[in-house]
């Protein structure tokens, strides 16, 4: 199986694993799944720790890619397909790292392990928790 993280996802992957759900854990602990996480997610992390709304995020800023290889994560970039979706969904939800989210994961055909429940607003999106 292969997943897209969150953001938040990320973040708790990381610094607070225990509030992932069960589920999310056995995805991320089993090294037979791929897990993704899009370029979005750092562009997310470095602008709201830069904002002061991740006032904790320097050391994950700073060590980005030795993170991603602790979780065996595979760093998805942003392409022109991903962009053009992310920017055609029709009166779903506003923010520009949830659309990038959304569309990557259904480019990719993957689900998205998430808890936030704002991507119901992409009714073809599949998510996971």
């Amino acid at each position: 199986m292969r997943v897209l993280l969150d953001t938040h996802a990320l973040l708790w992957a990381l610094a607070q694993p225990d509030l992932l759900s069960i589920l999310a854990r056995s995805i991320l602990r089993d090294a037979s799944n791929g897990v993704l996480v899009s370029s979005a997610s750092a562009w997310e992390i470095a602008t709201k720790r830069r904002i002061g709304r991740l006032r904790n995020a320097e050391p994950i800023v700073a060590g980005y890619a030795a993170h991603l290889r602790m979780l065996r994560a595979e760093d998805l970039p942003i392409t022109a397909e991903h962009a053009l979706l992310a920017g055609s969904f029709q009166g779903a939800h506003r923010d520009p790292f949830d659309r990038m989210l959304a569309a990557q994961a259904m480019v990719e055909g993957v689900p998205l392990l998430t808890n936030d429940r704002a991507f119901e607003s992409f009714p073809e999106l599949k998510t996971i928790w």
